[in-house]
Formats: C-alpha cells, sequence, structure tokens
C-alpha cells in the first residue's frame, strides 16, 4: 500500500490534493490538525496483481480471499483496508490493529456533543444515552442546541419528560456555551447540536472553538450503510475539527456496514457504541473488535439474532 502525506489550509483542500494525486478512488487513512493547517494521510488504491498458482505459504492468504476478504468486498470496505486486515491471526486481531475502540467518557461532569450531519441519528441517540443513564441511576444535563431542524427540540424534550429530566434550549453557540458552563458538576452533560455540513468551513470552526472552550468531547454519529468513500471523507473532515469518537446508526436496517470501517479508519476516530435499534432503553450496543467482527461476517439476516443478543 503506497502512502502519501498532504498539507493544506482546510480539509477540502487535503482532500482535493489527495484525489488529485492518487485518483478519486484514493483511501483517505488519517487527518489531523498540523503545521497551522490540516495534514491528511492518503493510500492509493491497490493495484491488482498476477494471480499466482496457490502454493503453501500463500494458502493462508487464499483463504483469507474466499472467506473473510469476500464478506469485506460484499460490506463495500475499501480495497486498501482489507488488505491491512489480510495479514492479522484473525479478522477481529487485525480490527483491534487497525481501529481504535474504547468507551463513551460518560463520567461526572462530562460534556459529550453528539454532532454529525443532518438526520444521522443525534437526537435519538441523546435520549438513548439519557434513558441508559438513568436507568443506572444518573441524572445527566440534557441540552437541544438543534435550532434548524423542525421538531427537534419537541422529540427530545419528549424524552427528557418521560424521564423526569428538565431539557435545556440552547438554539445558538453563545447560549450553549453559558448551557455547558452551568453544568451539574455530578452528572455527565449530553448536548445534541444541530446538524451541520461536515465540509463547510463555519460549521467546522464554530464547532472546534467550541469542543476547544468547554472541553468537551465530541462524538461523530453517522448513519451505517453509506458510501464507504463518503463516510470516510466526512470523518476526516470532523476528526480535523476535533472529534475523537464515532457512533454509527442504523446498524439493524443496513445491509452493508463497509462505511463504519471507513470512516472510523480515516478519522482516526474511537468505535464505543452503536445504535441498533430505535428502542429508547436498548437501542445501543457496545462495540469490540469481536462485535464488529462477528457483523462483518454474518449475514445480514443472521445479524438481526447477533444484535438480539447483545441486547439479552
Amino acid at each position: 500500500m503506497r502512502l502519501r502525506v498532504f498539507h493544506a489550509r482546510t480539509t477540502a483542500q487535503a482532500l482535493a490534493q489527495a484525489r488529485a494525486a492518487l485518483g478519486e478512488d484514493a483511501l483517505i487513512l488519517s487527518t489531523r490538525r498540523a503545521q497551522g493547517g490540516v495534514e491528511v494521510t492518503a493510500a492509493a488504491p491497490m493495484a491488482e496483481e498476477p494471480v499466482e498458482p496457490i502454493a503453501p505459504p500463500a494458502r493462508r492468504r487464499a483463504t483469507f480471499e474466499e472467506t473473510v476478504g469476500a464478506a469485506l468486498r460484499r460490506h463495500g470496505v475499501p480495497e486498501a483496508l482489507i488488505e491491512t486486515f489480510a495479514d492479522g491471526d484473525s479478522l477481529a486481531a487485525s480490527l483491534s490493529t487497525a481501529l481504535a475502540f474504547t468507551r463513551l467518557p460518560l463520567d461526572p461532569g462530562a460534556v459529550l456533543l453528539l454532532c454529525g450531519p443532518p438526520g444521522a441519528g443525534k437526537t435519538l441517540t441523546a435520549a438513548k444515552l439519557a434513558t441508559r443513564l438513568r436507568i443506572d441511576g444518573a441524572a445527566p444535563a440534557v441540552i437541544a442546541a438543534d435550532g434548524r431542524r423542525a421538531g427537534a427540540v419537541d422529540q427530545l424534550a419528549a424524552y427528557t419528560r418521560l424521564l423526569g429530566l428538565n431539557l435545556v434550549v440552547a438554539p445558538d453557540i453563545p447560549r450553549l456555551a453559558k448551557a455547558i458552563a452551568r453544568r451539574p458538576p455530578d452528572a455527565p452533560t449530553l448536548v445534541d447540536l444541530a446538524g451541520a455540513d461536515p465540509f463547510c468551513e463555519q460549521d467546522g470552526t464554530e464547532l472546534a472553538a467550541l469542543i476547544e472552550a468547554v472541553g468537551a468531547t465530541a462524538v461523530l454519529v453517522l448513519p451505517a450503510g453509506t458510501d464507504a468513500a463518503e463516510a470516510g471523507d466526512i470523518a476526516a473532515a470532523m476528526a480535523a475539527r476535533g472529534v475523537r469518537h464515532l457512533l454509527p446508526t442504523r446498524l439493524d436496517v443496513a445491509r452493508r456496514l463497509g462505511s463504519v470501517v471507513a470512516a472510523a479508519a480515516a478519522g482516526s476516530l474511537a468505535l464505543a457504541e452503536a445504535g441498533i435499534g430505535p428502542g429508547a432503553t436498548d437501542g445501543l450496543a457496545p462495540i469490540d473488535p469481536a462485535t464488529l467482527e462477528s457483523w462483518l461476517l454474518a449475514p445480514p439476516a443472521a445479524r438481526r439474532s447477533l444484535r438480539k443478543d447483545v441486547m439479552a
């Protein structure tokens, strides 16, 4: 796999350089702030190699291609990533090496910003997290900061009323910063941000400033089942603004999960949980390498039962 690093003032410019140099199918592997701008690491698409007779040393690779490789291609996992997974003892081991997995920081005093493109499932995710925390005995602060989408505040308010929680409405950045500053120190704070354009400089600058100002942890909420290259670009752009976690949604209805793997890799985002159903009490499941492996290798019908096992 041929890697190259590109530097530019903005994420969009760095991505454009990568595409121009390596082609439209270039795989974005990581994005970070560097030297007063953005640094993007990208890989050129893997060229097809001549087929050689299968010898004993190649049997392991052949088995990988027939089983794991074929499954990953059905999911739309980028070819360069499939190549990196081929050397591990198992797919779970390769995922553990290539991707980051962690828990969401929901300790007392923590601030979690749920961000992402419109319609990704941020509001429902906020409701799911609030419900779980309430069941566990915590009383999280919940802030509705989506002043753009009609009905967003009402949707979240319906959940907080059922949970006996107060909902703070902060439809703009100044009021949001004040609301976060007044958060209770003995419980986590969940912030449902408005849907944003990942490639808009103004939206990105505001998000980066907010993360830095309040010391928040930003989580990219992104639906599964989308184009892997697009998901990777979105994750890379959000990572350049300070986002560090990925929470994929709609795994209960998505047939292909390549976008989840591509986004986690391109943005160097840590996977923690995933949306696996519409229920507020059981709609999230933790992700670790073994769980992700099982979802990637099982056919869609079988993945439904796997999710039920996770929720049990």
